[in-house]
């Protein structure tokens, strides 16, 4: 492939990079503010599923939106793995396949809190257990269902550093987003490990706060800046993948 099939394709991966991160950024962050908050009931798992069950169809558009952005992950995966291959093969292919584990451990969090409101909604099942003894077991599963989303964040942290740094090693955008984006994913990666070591400290809203807002900057600049700018492509990384 030539030197300028190389730019080309890189320049079109930067712009689906940025409508992703924008994306994975707004979407998310509306899904749980407008929908999946408004069911969860702390420490209350029976409350929870009387929420769900009381608007079952809302709770089944946040799981299918919760589903998308999975996929969405593995667009966003192969779109960075286009741009940053040049830089550092490897490496780049390493983060590539930390982003389709994460992708697919989100995909089975979905299909575990889906099982659980089949358990929640199947009327066959009354006739074996009462709807308490249903509730409470669903309820506890769709009660977790932040704190299950720590383990792909583990790997969300793992690998966008990767990215982040042959980001800074490619200075295809500005080395201080590329540094941020480092500090970002580092937060998310020790707060995730937080939320499964000490997760009464982890949940608490000003820890939140500090943790994630970083990331939700991050994540919408370098959304803005890739699909208006690209990225500033140097001849001697594309030269640099063709030797190796």
């Amino acid at each position: 492939m030539t030197n300028s099939a190389i730019e080309i394709s890189q320049q079109k991966a930067a712009k689906v990079t940025g409508f992703m991160f924008l994306f994975a950024f707004i979407v998310p962050t509306l899904n749980w503010a407008l929908i999946l908050s408004k069911f969860n009931v702390a420490n209350n798992a029976l409350a929870t599923a009387n929420n769900i069950m009381a608007n079952e169809f809302l709770f089944r558009m946040g799981l299918t939106i919760e589903l998308i952005m999975s996929l969405g992950l593995i667009v966003l995966a192969l779109a960075l793995f286009i741009i940053l291959n040049t830089v550092n093969k490897n490496l780049a292919l390493f983060a590539f396949l930390l982003k389709l584990v994460e992708a697919t451990i989100a995909a089975v969090i979905v299909l575990v809190s889906f099982i659980a409101l089949q358990i929640l909604t199947t009327e066959g099942s009354l006739t074996v257990f009462t709807a308490e003894q249903l509730q409470l077991p669903a309820g506890l599963i769709l009660n977790s269902h932040t704190a299950l989303f720590s383990i792909p964040m583990v790997i969300l942290g793992l690998d966008m550093i990767i990215f982040s740094y042959l980001f800074l090693k490619s200075k295809y955008i500005p080395t201080i987003l590329a540094g941020f984006g480092i500090l970002s994913f580092v937060l998310i990666f020790i707060h995730a490990l937080m939320f499964i070591l000490a997760p009464e400290y982890a949940a608490m809203s000003v820890i939140q706060i500090i943790f994630w807002s970083p990331s939700g900057l991050f994540e919408i600049v370098i959304g803005i800046w890739l699909l208006i700018k690209g990225v500033e492509v140097h001849k001697t990384s594309i030269n640099n993948m063709e030797l190796n």
